[in-house]
C-alpha cells in the first residue's frame, strides 16, 4: 500500500460527487494518501439509507488498504453470529416454505455458507458515523445537487451545482449511487445505461429486538443468520447492534411494474407483508408477525437490464453503485464499492507522484488512472450485477435451470460466493497501477 505523505499534496484537486460508503471511503483513503479532496453531497448532511449490510473478506481487505481507520470503524460497529459454533458462518439456508409441526421452530436445513469471517453486519449508518469521524473540516460540502460538468480553457473542470454554486476540480469521481447524475453525464441521458432498471423484485425491512425473536422463534433462529427459501420468496435474518437486534428483509417477486420509479421506497403496513407470505412456514409467518406496525417496501433496482459500456470519460470517471448498482442477493454490493475506493486511492496516489516528478502531465495521469481504473474493475463489478440476480431467483427455486433443486442451487452458490470473497485485493491494485505505469509510459 501507498503510505501517507505529502507527495500528492497540489498534485491533483479531486471532487467526489456522493456521500455515501463509496464516496466517504475514497475520500478518506486519498486523504490518507495526502491528495486534495472534496465531497460535494446533495443531502443536507451524510446519510445512508437501509438498516443492515454485511461486509465480507474482500471488503475488509480493501477496508485495510484504503485506512487502518476505516477498518477500525467497521469493527467497532460489526455484529457476528451470537453462537460461537456460528463464528464462520455466512448463512444457514434453510426451507422457509415446507413445515413439519413435529420439528417445532426448527425449519428443515437445506446446507451452510461459510467464510472465514463469517458473518458480519454493521447498521449503515453507525458504519458511516465511523467514517465521518475521519473526514477533515472542510472537505464536505452538503446540499449540492450536480447539474452540469463542464471543461475550462484552463483544463480545469467546473461542476454547476443546482442552487447556482460552482466548484472547480482537476478530475469528477461519480460516486453518486444508483441515481446518478455523474453517470448520466458520462453516457448520456438517452442512454439506457443511464438510467436503473426495476428487477420485479421488492423488500420489506424491519428490526426486531432480539429478546422478542428468541421468545417466539428460539434463541438460535433469533441471534444467528439465516436464509429462509422458498418460492418467489425468500427471508435474510441476521442480527445487528451488537446482537441486540434481529435485522429482517423479506424479498417478493412478481411481474407487476414498480408503481413510481421516481421512489425506491414506499410506504406499508405489516397486514400486507403477513399476507404476503400466507401459507409458508410457521417461523417465517411468525417473523412477520413480529415486525413493527409500520414498514416501508423497498424496490430492488440494479443496472443489469444495459450494462455500461464505459466506466469513465476523459476525467470524469465513476465509482461504486454510480458505475455497477447491484441487487442484495450477493451481500456484497458495499462491499464492491470499497474495493473500488481501494484500487482508486492506489491508482491516484501512483499518479500523483509520477505528476510530481514530470514524468506526465497532470490531465495525462488522470485519465490514464480512469482507464486502468476500468480496466482492473468493469468485468468483475459487473459479473456481480448478473451474479446477484441469479442468486435472488436461485433463493426463491425460480431460476431457469435449478428450479428448486437443493443440490443444483448450493453448488452455484458456493462457487459464485468463492468468487465474491476469495480475492486478493492488494493484488488486484498492484495489477491496476503496473497498467497504469505501462499507460504513462
Amino acid at each position: 500500500m501507498t503510505s501517507p505523505s505529502d507527495e500528492g499534496k497540489q498534485a491533483f484537486d479531486i471532487a467526489i460527487i456522493g456521500g455515501g460508503i463509496a464516496g466517504i471511503t475514497l475520500a478518506i483513503a486519498l486523504i490518507n494518501r495526502g491528495i486534495n479532496v472534496k465531497i460535494y453531497e446533495q443531502a443536507h448532511a451524510f446519510g445512508e439509507i437501509g438498516a443492515g449490510v454485511a461486509f465480507s473478506p474482500n471488503a475488509t481487505q480493501a477496508m485495510e488498504i484504503c485506512s487502518d481507520g476505516i477498518y477500525q470503524g467497521f469493527e467497532k460497529v460489526a455484529t457476528k453470529n451470537q453462537w460461537q459454533s456460528k463464528e464462520k458462518v455466512w448463512f444457514d439456508l434453510v426451507d422457509g416454505y415446507h413445515h413439519d409441526e413435529s420439528m417445532g421452530n426448527q425449519e428443515k436445513f437445506l446446507f451452510q455458507l461459510s467464510n472465514e469471517l463469517g458473518q458480519n453486519a454493521v447498521h449503515r449508518a453507525h458504519f458511516l458515523d465511523e467514517m465521518v469521524k475521519l473526514v477533515p473540516e472542510g472537505v464536505s460540502h452538503f446540499r449540492k445537487h450536480l447539474d452540469v460538468v463542464t471543461e475550462e480553457e484552463s483544463g480545469k473542470l467546473r461542476m454547476r451545482f443546482h442552487d447556482g454554486s460552482e466548484a472547480v476540480a482537476d478530475a469528477v469521481i461519480g460516486c453518486d449511487g444508483i441515481k446518478s447524475r455523474v453517470r448520466q453525464l458520462i453516457l448520456g441521458e438517452d442512454d439506457p445505461g443511464s438510467q436503473p432498471q426495476y428487477t420485479h423484485k421488492y423488500a420489506y425491512r424491519g428490526l426486531i429486538p432480539v429478546k422478542r425473536a428468541t421468545e417466539v422463534l428460539g434463541e438460535e433462529n433469533a441471534v444467528n443468520a439465516k436464509l429462509h427459501m422458498g418460492p418467489n420468496k425468500h427471508i435474510l435474518t441476521f442480527p445487528v447492534n451488537k446482537g441486540e437486534t434481529m435485522n429482517v428483509v423479506a424479498f417478493c417477486t412478481n411481474s407487476d411494474p414498480w408503481p413510481d420509479s421516481r421512489h425506491l421506497t414506499m410506504p406499508s403496513k405489516k397486514p400486507t407483508a403477513i399476507q404476503e407470505f400466507e401459507g409458508w412456514g410457521r417461523n417465517c409467518v411468525e417473523i412477520m408477525n413480529l415486525l413493527e406496525d409500520d414498514l416501508d417496501c423497498w424496490a430492488i433496482f440494479d443496472l443489469g437490464d444495459h450494462p455500461l459500456r464505459t466506466y469513465y470519460k476523459g476525467r470524469i470517471v465513476l465509482s461504486g453503485d454510480a458505475a455497477h448498482a447491484t441487487t442484495p442477493h450477493h451481500g456484497a454490493g458495499a462491499g464492491f464499492c470499497i474495493e473500488d475506493s481501494a484500487v482508486m486511492a492506489e491508482l491516484l496516489a501512483h499518479a500523483a507522484a509520477r505528476v510530481k516528478s514530470g514524468k506526465v502531465s497532470k490531465n495525462q495521469a488522470l485519465e490514464a488512472t480512469f482507464a486502468a481504473f476500468e480496466t482492473a474493475r468493469k468485468e468483475r463489478t459487473q459479473w456481480l450485477v448478473q451474479s446477484s440476480r441469479l442468486n435472488g431467483d436461485l433463493y426463491e427455486w425460480r431460476a431457469e435451470g435449478y428450479g428448486s433443486d437443493i443440490e443444483k442451487i448450493e453448488k452455484e452458490l458456493r462457487e459464485s460466493n468463492e468468487i465474491v470473497w476469495n480475492v486478493d485485493v492488494r493484488k488486484m491494485a498492484r495489477e491496476a497501477v503496473e497498467d497504469l505505469e505501462k499507460r504513462i509510459a
